[in-house]
């Protein structure tokens, strides 16, 4: 290094440790937080001699912290000229949009100006695109022409499913046939299979899914019958990641475009799922995703790396030890100057390549959707369960003061369990009542034949909770019937008395109702409760077959007599079509707030024609009041990264308010 470089770079550092904040400090290499309060407390050092002698002379300190100072700035320089490209993209492509707007022509690129005012001509003329739809499929053109990836990452419920085929049809319009390769959750295979013959019947598509030899004789077809000729592929990210041969065919066909459903499930670099599909021959990427953010920026920047890796090549490492640290929003005013620059760098880094529309920029289009918070009081005898609860763990947590320890996570689970329901915990059916019912069991026959001991059925019954044991009790009526609750106990939880109460003002108007929940025990005893109250009503979880699920989503569609469709989270959370429904009731928030919005948004979509009313049922004063502070703070730093700094408005330059203007313009 020469003499000007070298004391270039000692400038450099000097004004770092005169000027950074505590946590650019923490997040130097070799520098705790209580070393950052040195080196802030010995400021200022104004000469070079000055810091080293003060890092040499402070126990507290050492020399290896401006080691890593520089490691620092190397990574500063690595970001600033990525985010130097990336403005100078989406000032490009701005450019393209601009000329559209102003009727102009783009030099030298005559077809990238090239606007498109009506959908495509092989789109079904029974469907319609929004406009909205329409400024979504000319920003997948204008990305096209600019040779660029990209993520879709409109809110749930705005149809990116259908702006893709639209985007599709137009590619076969223009003499681009593909194939394609379309990777979506195996839930939402039937739901694409669907809309591709509705919107776009044109399109030759082979779907690759199902048995060994089902996808034997797909790739047998895809590789060697030449008069078939395939524009897209459909497969689930099981199937493309699945069996070696799966793997393989995916890595030999020469697809145009790999286009990933529910493309947050790429978030983490590292996974071996993402490894395996950066391996898909594709000359080009898009990615879908209704939660571009769920938990942080380094999440966003592996969507990024992932969807253009030729321009985040070889910068993994320094985005990952950038963004690590911004894990959640808080209040603006409690972010430090570290924590917001680094927010407005994922801003300009994602611009180009991110395009996201929230219901409210196009509510004009779609009906308003009413959110509200519904704080349920624990009954009495439930209160008291959840504060013996809270007592015991207390008196754990001292015994274990100073140990290592995993039983957070199963306390914080029994807490919620006591907030949800009582039944979902032993209470009622003390070890008293369970030797007695377990002594009655021996003479039960196929436990008198094993030659059970009732020590051994009384063990295997303490593990189950009450709802369990009751359970059983229906299972052997002649021997434990006698020992059932009475069915009242299931009315007994506080978000119940609520829950009555909302669905019969619900019945009364008319309208029909999604309840979601996480747990498929406690949507067992949502069924007791829909059962004792005789509403009619479907139910759909995790272990609903696949191919039964489009098939119960119709029925509830069509029969308007059915009142209510009980559906787990996360199994009902993706990718389903039930606008037939106004009223989503979450019975338990999930810590991921974007699994819950993924389940409202599936009847606050295109396609609804009622408004749309959210309610979430929290248990007032217990953990889930926690829960929902944690997952409000996860949407604040969604807010943050997709709003301009200095107002919740679009920003009237960006690339779709421009397109949006062009396209208002044409009408």
């Amino acid at each position: 290094m020469d003499t000007e470089s070298a004391q270039t770079e000692r400038e450099k550092i000097l004004s770092f440790f005169d000027e950074a904040t505590a946590d650019e400090l923490s997040a130097t290499p070799g520098c705790s937080k209580k070393r950052a309060e040195i080196i802030i407390s010995l400021r200022p050092f104004n000469t070079w001699n000055k810091l080293i002698s003060q890092f040499s002379n402070n126990k507290g300190l050492s020399y290896d912290i401006i080691s890593g100072c520089k490691e620092i700035l190397r990574v500063r320089q690595v970001i600033l000229k990525l985010m130097q490209k990336c403005e100078g993209i989406s000032k490009k492509m701005e450019t393209v949009v601009s000329c559209l707007t102003k009727r102009t022509e783009v030099e030298d690129s005559d077809d990238e100006a090239i606007q498109i005012t009506k959908q495509p001509q092989y789109l079904s003329p029974n469907c319609q695109l929004k406009p909205f739809q329409m400024v979504g499929l000319n920003w997948l053109r204008i990305m096209h022409s600019q040779q660029l990836n990209g993520i879709l990452a409109d809110e749930m419920g705005l149809g990116k499913t259908i702006q893709t085929i639209a985007f599709i049809a137009h590619l076969l319009e223009e003499g681009e046939r593909g194939p394609h390769v379309v990777i979506v959750p195996s839930s939402t295979i039937e739901n694409w299979m669907r809309e591709f013959e509705t919107w776009c019947p044109e399109v030759n598509l082979l779907v690759y899914y199902g048995s060994v030899e089902d996808r034997r004789q797909s790739r047998m077809s895809l590789l060697y019958d030449s008069k078939s000729e395939y524009n897209v592929v459909l497969t689930t990210y099981n199937m493309a990641t699945g069996s070696v041969e799966d793997r393989a065919l995916f890595k030999k066909v020469e697809f145009h475009y790999a286009i990933f459903d529910e493309g947050h499930m790429l978030k983490n670099m590292s996974s071996l799922r993402y490894q395996n599909l950066m391996k898909i021959a594709a000359e080009r990427r898009l990615l879908l995703t209704g939660t571009p953010l769920q938990n942080n920026l380094l999440e966003l920047m592996s969507l990024l790396c992932f969807v253009m890796p030729e321009i985040f090549s070889g910068k993994t490492d320094q985005l990952k030890q950038m963004f690590s640290m911004i894990n959640r929003g808080v209040d603006d005013k409690a972010k430090s100057k570290y924590e917001r620059e680094r927010i407005q760098q994922a801003k300009r880094i994602m611009r180009p390549f991110v395009l996201r529309r929230l219901k409210s920029e196009v509510q004009q289009q779609l009906p308003q959707k009413k959110d509200r918070v519904l704080h349920c009081e624990l009954i009495p005898p439930q209160r008291e369960l959840y504060q013996r609860l809270i007592h015991r763990f207390k008196e754990v947590m001292k015994e274990d003061r100073g140990k290592e320890t995993n039983e957070g996570a199963s306390m914080l689970m029994q807490l919620r369990k006591a907030s949800n329901h009582p039944l979902l915990l032993r209470n009622q059916y003390t070890d008293d009542i369970l030797m007695k019912m377990a002594k009655q069991l021996t003479k039960e026959p196929s436990h008198r034949d094993r030659g059970a001991l009732k020590e051994l059925i009384h063990e295997d019954m303490s593990v189950l909770n009450d709802y369990d044991i009751m359970k059983l009790c229906d299972q052997y009526p002649k021997y434990l019937g006698s020992f059932k609750l009475d069915a009242s106990v299931i009315m007994e939880s506080g978000k119940f008395k609520e829950l009555e109460k909302l669905l019969e003002t619900n019945k009364s108007q008319g309208d029909r109702v999604l309840l979601f929940s996480q747990f498929t025990m406690m949507m067992d005893i949502i069924e007791d409760f829909l059962k004792m109250k005789k509403y009619s009503y479907l139910r759909l979880d995790g272990s609903t077959p696949v191919p039964d699920r489009q098939e119960l989503i119709d029925r509830y569609t069509k029969d308007e007599s059915i009142f209510i469709f009980i559906l787990s989270t996360r199994a009902g959370g993706l990718g389903i079509n039930l606008t037939a429904a106004n009223v989503v009731i979450i019975h338990d928030i999930d810590f991921n707030p974007y699994n819950d919005k993924q389940a409202e948004d599936r009847c606050h979509r295109v396609g609804q024609t009622r408004e749309v009313s959210v309610v979430r049922l929290i248990s007032k004063d217990t953990v889930e009041e926690g829960m929902l502070r944690v997952a409000r703070g996860k949407l604040k730093l969604e807010k943050d990264i997709t709003t301009d700094e200095n107002t919740d408005k679009e920003n009237t330059s960006d690339v779709a308010s421009l397109l949006k203007e062009a396209l208002a313009g044409s009408s």
